[in-house]
């Protein structure tokens, strides 16, 4: 984990109560390990696999429970491309990905990339929030 105050990212603690969430010392450690590379995808067993080898004792329950609240805090986005497999995206900003289906890899297409258009009309009470698009790719054989 990176050095700081205390041992973690300076300004950790204020991210998180500002998103409403207590700093508590798992959320913490996470947060650390989530953010300190900057903008990437992870699921919760990847990052459960970090903690686990920076030392961090933390649950695959744990995990997911405070990536899903991060999520909720506006912290994180999920970037559903599998039907079991949830990615967590540190980029909340409105971006499409690319998914290397051989490798369970996600990554942001450069922005400015894809144009959505003609999307039908919601139905009535309802608006469009979001529009994800992933763009699923394999390595070609050779």
């Amino acid at each position: 984990m990176r050095t700081g105050n205390n041992g973690q990212e300076p300004g950790l603690e204020d991210r998180l109560r500002t998103a409403g969430l207590r700093p508590t010392r798992q959320r913490i450690a996470l947060a650390d390990l989530l953010f300190a590379a900057g903008d990437r995808h992870v699921s919760a067993e990847a990052l459960h696999e970090e903690a686990q080898a920076a030392g961090f004792s933390v649950s695959l329950a744990t995990v997911y429970n405070t990536l899903h609240q991060f999520t909720e805090a506006g912290m994180l986005r999920i970037v559903q491309v599998e039907g079991a497999r949830t990615h967590f995206d540190t980029n909340v900003s409105d971006h499409h990905h690319f998914f290397i289906e051989d490798e369970n890899l996600v990554f942001d297409i450069p922005s400015g990339r894809v144009e959505v258009k003609n999307l039908p009309e919601p139905p009535e009470g309802t608006e469009i929030a979001n529009v994800d698009i992933v763009v699923r790719l394999r390595r070609k054989v050779r």
